[in-house]
């Protein structure tokens, strides 16, 4: 029993220990698909600053399949020491419950350090499509049923939760594609081989601006002044798919309090440097603020996330 109690106090010390030298080495930060999509660019935003902040390197893991699942199976087996993280949304650790059957996480599997932006979901299609507006675009859906495509990073992928949401407003069916992020999704509309894509403007901006593919609509309750030229879902006629997007930054349960107080502490001052505002603004995304940066409203809007998304799959 001593001897128990001795290393108890032992492995308390050594955590405590731990947390207050932390970090000692390079950190990695999961990102669940492919590069270039809208996860990648803000985890890399983001990572850059915490980096020079914590004057340690944060290294990003591309690790795209099943919408973000392999990532957050890898990501919920990795060591609780805040050397490994990852970044989720809406699909990756809400819809995925819904979605995915006998997955090796469960909420509870990780630890929110914080919300980093939130991000307004965008439907953009190839040059070329035979609608330029929602209208065109419902009345050629119903016109050729089934025979629309569009292109998303994997089911259970946030962007997977805007064609649902996007097609569940306009009642119109379509063919949804699955990719391992964004980016090929993106691509493939680029070249014409889906006849779109459902995204967030924080990847798809400057593909629209630079004349690649056409803004349709944009969930947010206002015009992105990068974006003034794609109406807002109201504006469209198209209520319904008003919606926001978001990113968060998650640790492995078991994490040390510690360790998430110092990873909290630097997304803070990272996220509102002017350099990332800046950056996130260009890129029509909004730093988090307020109680959206503590680690319990995190956890609290999760699970509301969860709930919404199991409802809306359900229908």
């Amino acid at each position: 029993m001593h001897r128990l109690l001795l290393s108890l106090a032992f492995a308390s010390f050594a955590g405590t220990a731990s947390a207050q030298t932390y970090p000692e080495r390079q950190i990695t930060l999961i990102v669940p698909f492919a590069a270039g999509g809208t996860s990648d660019i803000i985890a890399r935003i983001a990572a850059d600053e915490m980096s020079q902040i914590l004057n340690q390197r944060i290294l990003i893991e591309n690790i795209g399949g099943a919408g973000g699942s392999t990532a957050l199976t890898r990501a919920a087996a990795a060591t609780p020491d805040g050397y490994t993280l990852v970044i989720g949304n809406a699909g990756t650790n809400a819809a995925t419950y819904t979605i995915h059957k006998d997955l090796k996480f469960s909420p509870d599997s990780f630890k929110p350090i914080g919300m980093i932006a939130k991000t307004l979901p965008v439907i953009a299609l190839k040059n070329g499509f035979p609608a330029s507006d929602v209208k065109g675009f419902i009345e050629y859906a119903n016109a050729n049923p089934g025979k629309i495509t569009l292109g998303h990073a994997g089911i259970g992928s946030s962007n997977y939760l805007i064609c649902k949401l996007f097609l569940q407003a306009a009642k119109v069916k379509v063919e949804l594609i699955g990719y391992r992020g964004a980016g090929p999704a993106l691509n493939d509309a680029m070249g014409g081989h889906v006849d779109g894509v459902c995204d967030a403007a924080t990847s798809v901006a400057s593909s629209i601006n630079g004349g690649k593919v056409h803004g349709l609509v944009m969930a947010g309750r206002k015009r992105a002044e990068i974006l003034p030229q794609v109406p807002t879902a109201s504006e469209a006629g198209l209520p319904a798919f008003t919606n926001e997007g978001w990113n968060a930054l998650f640790a492995p349960a078991g994490t040390p309090d510690a360790v998430i107080a110092r990873l909290n502490e630097t997304l803070r001052k990272a996220i509102s440097s002017e350099k990332v505002t800046k950056r996130l603004a260009e890129l029509a995304s909004f730093p988090a603020t307020g109680e959206e940066l503590e680690p319990a409203y995190v956890k609290s809007f999760v699970e509301a996330e969860v709930k919404k998304y199991r409802e809306l799959l359900a229908e």
